[in-house]
């Protein structure tokens, strides 16, 4: 395979790591900086240049985006992808996992353990939201800090309080959560390739320092993670839209709370402590894949006119509890059934004797017409628009 590794650190540990696993395993792979990138859509095909030349053919390409570039690192990553080259982290999961307060957003609708988090910008809400995470003590983070930078352990609430409003005040936006008391100065972080946890690691700090980065002077032993830790690990990177991740975790008296998911996870730490090669399993995983580029799914199929994706709840009262898929009418629909969700488990292209349960969640591809009428509308809308009323403005009230 023809490997391209995006970097701006061509010295970097991790970098010089992942070019000389590719190199032992025979492939061709070229560092490239990420900056150097010019993004060509004047074509009748989406295309790439490099140093003002047009880009050679590539398999696949690995990401390695730092933070001060993501915006323009992303653009790159995207373009790949439309010109089907594969890469185990996309564009959208990079972005997911670079904004803490997306991340927390999207893990939180799929039953994944997380510290109690909020966010508020108005600051009468501070001591509301602090309230709400539990109390003081708490963790105040800058949305987009790395490497434990931005990370504020405020012991009270005037002092929370201060901090927030400080931050707010040089126009920061940060997240209140709570203090996970149990796993103080201590983490673990799993390094996520593809459906498995290659190596992990616990992270300790020292002193009287909460956070256990290895830049903020941490130590780190390998350790041998519990299947439950595992399995957290590996669907937090997937539903992130990552197949290559540092998932870091802290645990927690009732299981493992995700902190944070790196989608450009260092690699010295870990390999030191584990003595693995997680580089070559990266590599090794990306020549598996590179045949299979990830497309956008939505992307793709909304291209057809009246067809679409759509996600059904199956309920009680609906006529699919209890049904098999086969015999659900949903085939004679023109509706195909995707995946379906059960809880925490995921069921791809089930098969048409599959019987429906009070709770289940189908992602489907079909007619929108059709869909939409399997989904209970919220409020019927009128059908025409209505004249302009003598009160157009009501007068505002306190409250929502």
């Amino acid at each position: 395979m023809k490997l391209a590794i995006l970097s701006r650190s061509l010295r970097a540990y991790s970098t010089q790591r992942l070019r000389t696993a590719a190199l032992d395993r025979g492939h061709e792979v070229k560092v490239l900086d990420t900056l150097r990138f010019g993004i060509d859509l004047s074509g009748d095909e989406p295309d790439l240049h490099f140093r003002g030349r047009p880009l050679s053919t590539y398999d696949a390409v690995l990401p390695r985006v730092g933070a001060s570039v993501t915006y323009f690192g992303t653009a790159v990553v995207r373009q790949f992808e439309q010109m089907d080259v594969y890469t185990p982290n996309t564009a959208n999961g990079i972005m997911n996992s670079r904004d803490k307060l997306r991340a927390t957003q999207i893990l939180s609708r799929h039953e994944i353990g997380m510290p109690a988090t909020a966010f508020v910008r108005n600051r009468a809400e501070i001591p509301h939201a602090i309230e709400m995470v539990g109390g003081a003590p708490v963790v105040v983070k800058l949305l987009e800090g790395t490497q434990g930078i931005g990370v504020i352990l405020a012991p009270t609430m005037k002092v929370a309080e201060a901090i927030i409003e400080t931050l707010h005040g040089t126009n920061q936006q940060v997240l209140i959560q709570r203090f996970v008391k149990e796993s103080k100065g201590k983490d673990v972080r799993a390094l996520v390739v593809g459906d498995r946890v290659v190596a992990a690691m616990r992270r300790r700090a020292q002193g009287d320092e909460f956070r256990s980065n290895v830049h903020r002077g941490g130590t780190v032993e390998s350790v041998d993670l519990d299947p439950e830790y595992q399995e957290i690990a590996v669907r937090a990177a997937h539903i992130m839209g990552l197949r290559v991740a540092g998932v870091d975790m802290l645990e927690g008296k009732d299981g493992p709370l995700v902190m944070e998911v790196n989608s450009s996870p260092g690699l010295e730490g870990i390999e030191a402590a584990t003595k693995l090669d997680v580089a070559g399993a990266i590599v090794d995983y990306i020549a598996d894949q590179a045949g299979f580029p990830d497309i956008d799914v939505r992307q793709r199929l909304a291209v057809s006119t009246g067809y679409g994706v759509a996600e059904i709840a199956v309920m009680s009262g609906s006529g699919l509890v209890g049904q098999e898929i086969k015999d659900s009418g949903l085939r004679e629909k023109d509706i195909q059934v995707l995946t379906l969700h059960r809880g925490t488990r995921v069921v791809p292209n089930p098969a048409g004797s599959k019987v429906l349960e009070d709770g289940d969640r189908l992602l489907c591809f079909g007619k929108h017409e059709n869909m939409r009428s399997l989904i209970p509308a919220r409020s019927r809308r009128p059908r025409r628009v209505r004249k302009l009323p003598k009160q157009p403005i009501h007068e505002d009230t306190p409250g929502a």
